[in-house]
């Protein structure tokens, strides 16, 4: 962490986790490929479950993300049995939140996917499709916790593995459980509970053995208040920016139904694809945190600075190229999940160009992001997280529908992203500011007599 060249240190770390996030966004693209062969309203409804993983990911991520940055400027630091006091309590309770999540759906599980958007046609398939994500909640909202933990002491390869043979597996559990055992949408559910139940145990396996640096036991659990505050304030920004994607992805949902299955059908399946280069940014910026989180705390703000530079124009390299090859094959890549709706194959090409064209900017800002939470600057974590879905998105969802209908709906996203673009530039300034100042402050030598 503190010797190797950051250009090697931050791919090293940030590769497994970025092929593990990829993996999971192919797989749950694959959910919808194989559903699509059940019609426009079962596609939908998978879609409008896709609410749900995300509600489960709101607490997991919030923990996790605190958890990590806590932890990594722990370990920098050599304060290891803190680190082992956050892990336990950032575990258990993600735990305790997701079967308290899992109980409440299923008791509510009509009204819930009601409230989530599911039109009268998609109702049966959006409840088959959440009972069984329901049941794997604990294990998902904890293995987030595990998944993050693993790189924050530099486990990244580990952490890509539990989550790579999770999301393989389910890939080839999908097409037997749908369409070989014939259980159409419960299948692919299925299929998704038992994929996270055993990515859940690939990741604890190396902490019940005891080969982590991190140690995790319900002994362990300590509710101290630096604990609570930096795991809370840290894992805020994740928690806000995954709660308001929760709340666009239920306003487009309700919205798109308003027009047709085939709407919501095409919208969500671009929510899907767009998970690909979202996630390995996301991944990319995750594989940063612990590099900038642990000099930070060993005091090695040179290599906070290179780390958060290399890793701005990595993202938006990566982005650029990725999204533009993308936006070449854009209709030939949404004809996979439209055979013959040629609605959901128009509003699902423009979607997917638009949010393709602005993705480097979203890039950019994750790093951003990524970068306050590192060093522990909440604020600003806090205001960058809720930016794109929360002061961007809303204003543009009531005004572009009323001027350009279905067309305006399909764009509010890109448009949000060159907003939140523009929000994240000032921070990005005072953010590397706060570090020249920092270095400066902490690395001044001593004054004679003192």
């Amino acid at each position: 962490m503190l010797e190797t060249p950051i250009h090697k240190l931050v791919p090293k770390m940030a590769v497994p986790t970025v092929v593990a996030m990829v993996v999971t966004a192919i797989y749950n693209m694959a959910d919808t490929y194989f559903v699509s062969f059940l019609g426009t309203s079962a596609q939908a409804a998978v879609g409008v479950n896709l609410s749900i993983d995300q509600f489960i990911m709101m607490a997991g991520s919030m923990l996790a993300i605190g958890a990590n940055s806590y932890i990594a400027r722990l370990l920098g630091a050599k304060k290891n049995e803190r680190a082992d006091n956050t892990l336990s309590t950032a575990f258990f309770t993600a735990f305790a939140i997701g079967v308290a999540f899992a109980v409440f759906g299923l008791i509510y599980l009509r009204p819930m996917v009601e409230f989530l958007g599911a039109s009268e046609t998609a109702m049966e398939y959006s409840e088959q499709y959440a009972r069984y994500v329901l049941y794997a909640a604990p294990f998902m909202a904890t293995s987030f916790v595990l998944n993050q933990c693993l790189r924050s002491e530099g486990s990244a390869f580990y952490s890509m593995v539990g989550m790579g043979l999770g999301a393989v597996l389910n890939i080839g559990l999908d097409p037997i459980f749908i369409f070989t055992l014939d259980m159409g949408v419960a299948g692919a559910s299925i299929a998704t509970a038992i994929s996270k139940l055993v990515g859940f145990v690939i990741l604890i396996i190396p902490y019940a053995r005891r080969r982590t640096v991190v140690r995790l036991s319900f002994r362990l659990i300590k509710f101290a208040k630096d604990i609570v505050k930096e795991v809370t304030l840290m894992g805020l920004p994740s928690f806000f920016r995954t709660g308001l994607s929760i709340v666009c992805l239920i306003l487009l949902n309700r919205r798109a139904r308003e027009f047709s299955d085939a709407v919501q059908a095409g919208i969500s399946v671009v929510g899907r694809i767009m998970m690909i280069p979202s996630f390995a940014v996301l991944g990319f910026g995750q594989g940063f945190m612990p590099v900038a989180g642990y000099n930070w705390g060993a005091k090695r703000f040179d290599r906070v600075k290179q780390a958060f530079r290399f890793s701005q124009i990595s993202s938006l390299v990566f982005a650029a190229v990725f999204c533009g090859t993308i936006i070449v094959f854009a209709e030939p890549i949404i004809r996979l999940f439209s055979k013959v709706d040629e609605e959901m194959l128009a509003v699902g090409k423009f979607c997917l160009i638009t949010q393709c064209a602005l993705m480097p900017a979203n890039a950019w800002v994750i790093i951003v992001n990524m970068m306050h939470s590192a060093i522990g600057r909440p604020a600003g974590a806090i205001v960058l997280g809720i930016s794109r879905q929360g002061i961007c998105f809303i204003p543009m969802f009531y005004i572009l529908p009323v001027l350009f209908g279905v067309f305006g709906l399909a764009a509010t996203q890109a448009a949000a992203d060159v907003f939140a673009a523009l929000i994240a530039v000032p921070f990005a300034v005072n953010v590397l500011r706060y570090v020249n100042r920092t270095a400066k402050r902490e690395l001044r030598p001593p004054e004679k007599g003192a």
